[in-house]
C-alpha cells in the first residue's frame, strides 16, 4: 500500500512539474512579445523625435515603462511557478497553490525590488530618443563615459560561442544555459557535454557552473537579445561611417 501510495506521489510530482514547466515556458513567450513590443515603440519613438513630436514621445516614455512594470511582473510569475514545481511535495491535505505563488511572487518582489526606470532597456530607450539631436552629447546629468558604456551594453553575458569561436550574432542553434546563462552553439556544446566522462564545466573562462543538457535550452528572449545585438552592432557601424566621412568634409 506504502508503495503504491509513493508511485502516486511520485506520478503527482511529474505531472506539477510538467504543468509548471509548461506554464513558466508560456509566461516566457509573452514576455518576449512585450520585448518585441518595447523594440517596436522605440523606433516609433526615435521617428517620431525626428519629426519633433515631443509630445507623442513623452506619452510612448510612459507606455514603456508601464510594459517594464508588467514585464517585471510576469518574469516574477514565471520564477516563482519555476520555485513551486521544482519544490513541490505532495502531501496529506490539498496544496493551496495559489497561496503559495503568491508566497513565492511576493518574495522575489522583496528580493529585487521593481524599479522600471532603472531598467537597461528603458536606458537604452531614452538614449535612442536622446541621439536624434544630440548625437555624441552626453544626456543631462551624465557624463560622457556614461553613456559610452551604455551605448554598448547588452543583455548577453558572452558575444562569441566559447567552443565553436563563432560571434553569438552567427550561430545557427543558439542556447543558453539556464544556471549561468552562457550562450553556445546546440552541436558543440552538446558534443561537449557528452565528451566529458564526469560533470562537464562551462568551458566560459572562470564559470565554475556545471552543464546540464536539460538545462541548456534555447529560451524565448534569445533571439530577441541577438537580434538587439545586431541592431547595436549596424547603428555603431552606422554612426562610425558617418563620423569618418564628417572627418574627410573637414
Amino acid at each position: 500500500m506504502a508503495s503504491t501510495s509513493a508511485s502516486r506521489g511520485d506520478a503527482g510530482t511529474g505531472r506539477i512539474a510538467t504543468a509548471t514547466t509548461t506554464l513558466s515556458s508560456d509566461i516566457q513567450s509573452i514576455i518576449a512579445e512585450i520585448r518585441r513590443g518595447l523594440s517596436m515603440i522605440k523606433s516609433i519613438a526615435v521617428d517620431l523625435e525626428k519629426e519633433n513630436r515631443s509630445d507623442m514621445v513623452k506619452q510612448l516614455e510612459d507606455s514603456v515603462l508601464e510594459l517594464l512594470v508588467t514585464s517585471e511582473d510576469c518574469a516574477a510569475y514565471s520564477k516563482a511557478v519555476e520555485a513551486v514545481g521544482n519544490e513541490y511535495q505532495p502531501k496529506e491535505e490539498l496544496t493551496d497553490f495559489k497561496k503559495l505563488l503568491e508566497y513565492e511572487v511576493a518574495k522575489l518582489k522583496k528580493d529585487i525590488p521593481s524599479a522600471p526606470q532603472s531598467n537597461p532597456f528603458f536606458r537604452q530607450f531614452k538614449e535612442a530618443v536622446w541621439n536624434v539631436h544630440h548625437a555624441g552629447q552626453p544626456m543631462p546629468g551624465e557624463e560622457q563615459e556614461d553613456i559610452v558604456m551604455t551605448s554598448t551594453q547588452s543583455n548577453l553575458l558572452n558575444i562569441t560561442c566559447p567552443l565553436s569561436g563563432k560571434p553569438v550574432t552567427e550561430l545557427e542553434n543558439p542556447v543558453r544555459s539556464i544556471d549561468c546563462k552562457h550562450i553556445y552553439e546546440k552541436e558543440a556544446v552538446m558534443h561537449y557535454i557528452k565528451s566529458k566522462k564526469s560533470t562537464p564545466r562551462c568551458p566560459v573562462a572562470g564559470c565554475p557552473k556545471i552543464l546540464v543538457p536539460q538545462r541548456v535550452i534555447f529560451d524565448p528572449f534569445l533571439l530577441i537579445e541577438i537580434e538587439e545585438m545586431r541592431s547595436k552592432m549596424k547603428e555603431s557601424m552606422q554612426a562610425t561611417v558617418v563620423e569618418d566621412f564628417t572627418e574627410l568634409d573637414e
